[in-house]
């Protein structure tokens, strides 16, 4: 059992019941999520020992959302209790041809304002395998953005193996910025998780054909974009998933991986996923999946296909995060996705 710790934000989850559009709904469906917390659940639930470190207020629902990873045994000892509110984001959940819709309320949340000082990092990072963050926790705040950068710091001081998603959000912050801010933290990454779109955004790289709406990828252009990544900043591994939206409810899902060390270029194999049911989550099912299935010692394409496996699982599942067991992701990696009934 690895030991990994993942930093970020959690938030408070509202959702439209039944594919509702906002203004329909009369009420939402409440959950807590966020994308390291998210891995930070997927981790614990096969079996990993999951530390989340965030902020929240010190209050009932800065309370009820620690419970909520405590209940998913992710540990929560290193969580600081302060600042003014916990974020908020409400999703209207597309179908078909319409699209999800995310709007987020998150300013001046408790971990915007956090500070260093407010984290013990050495002895959050002693002992401990892999740390994970997003680009999301940056984008927050100027103050979050320094507050990684001191965690990144302390994380490889203490040897710690480092991974990124990278998670462009524009809602958050501008292309500009997010360059400006994420290419001096890419020093401190080992792994480096992304798809097209936040490579462009968040690192200025652009690929080939990887038009996710055409139906159609070209695979080529990734290799190519993996190689002059891990020239520059040195990854070991570069990954990317790989979704081909149909509509918002039929999506084909797969991931690639490039390693620096073999010079090796690998495409997983592809699920379709039709109905979806959730797909907010589905990317930081998918980094949960492959991190874990390098701390469990597989091979860089063994892990790319636990990942995406249990990711596609993570798609029928309502809620950000993915509440399938080891045995049910090694089942469908292993080939069987008919969905018969377990008696």
């Amino acid at each position: 059992m690895a030991k990994v710790v993942t930093m970020g934000e959690i938030m408070l989850r509202l959702s439209t019941p039944n594919n509702e559009k906002f203004i329909q709904a009369d009420e939402f469906d409440v959950c807590y999520g966020g994308g390291e917390a998210n891995v930070a659940v997927s981790l614990a639930n096969y079996g990993h020992d999951a530390e989340f470190v965030t902020a929240v207020p010190d209050n009932p629902i800065g309370e009820c959302a620690v419970a909520a990873l405590r209940k998913m045994n992710v540990g929560t000892k290193h969580i600081a209790k302060g600042g003014e509110r916990l974020g908020i984001y409400f999703l209207e959940t597309g179908a078909s041809m319409r699209a999800s819709n995310v709007v987020y309320d998150r300013a001046h949340s408790s971990i915007s304002t956090a500070k260093p000082e407010d984290f013990d990092f050495d002895t959050i990072f002693e002992g401990v395998d892999w740390f994970h963050f997003t680009g999301i926790t940056p984008a927050v705040s100027d103050a979050a953005a320094e507050l990684t950068e001191v965690a990144l710091k302390a994380a490889k001081k203490h040897g710690v193996k480092v991974s990124v998603d990278l998670n462009f959000r524009k809602k958050l912050w501008s292309s500009e910025k997010a360059q400006k801010v994420m290419t001096n933290l890419m020093q401190y990454v080992d792994v480096c998780i992304g798809n097209e779109e936040d490579a462009e955004k968040v690192l200025g790289f652009k690929p080939g054909n990887t038009d996710v709406t055409s139906g159609d990828l070209e695979l080529a252009g990734y290799k190519d974009i993996f190689e002059q990544m891990v020239e520059k900043f040195n990854f070991e591994y570069v990954i990317s998933s790989l979704r081909v939206s149909k509509s918002a409810s039929d999506n084909g899902w797969s991931a690639c991986i490039y390693s620096r060390d073999t010079k090796e270029f690998y495409h997983s194999k592809e699920y379709r996923i039709h109905p979806i049911v959730d797909r907010v989550g589905g990317g930081d099912s998918f980094a949960g999946g492959t991190i874990c299935g390098f701390l469990d010692g597989k091979n860089f394409k063994d892990a790319l296909e636990f990942g995406v496996a249990a990711s596609a699982l993570k798609h029928t599942i309502p809620g950000d995060f993915n509440l399938v067991s080891r045995k049910d992701v090694e089942a469908l990696a292993g080939g069987d996705g008919s969905g018969r009934v377990q008696r």
